[in-house]
């Protein structure tokens, strides 16, 4: 090999078409992973503070 860079393809894996909307699975669950983390942290109380006095 002469100076030439030798690359080779990844196939893209499995993909979910709706409509005009294509998406490869494993984007999808990334996707849906992230929006559960932002539900649970809107919805989850923060820990209450040890201190009640508010100092």
């Amino acid at each position: 090999m002469s100076g030439q860079l030798v690359t080779s393809t990844v196939p893209a894996g499995a993909v979910v078409q709706w409509g005009f909307l294509t998406i490869t699975v494993a984007n999808l669950i990334v996707i849906l992973t992230m929006i559960v983390v932002f539900v649970l942290a809107i919805l989850l109380p923060f820990p209450a503070d040890r201190d009640e006095e508010g100092s």
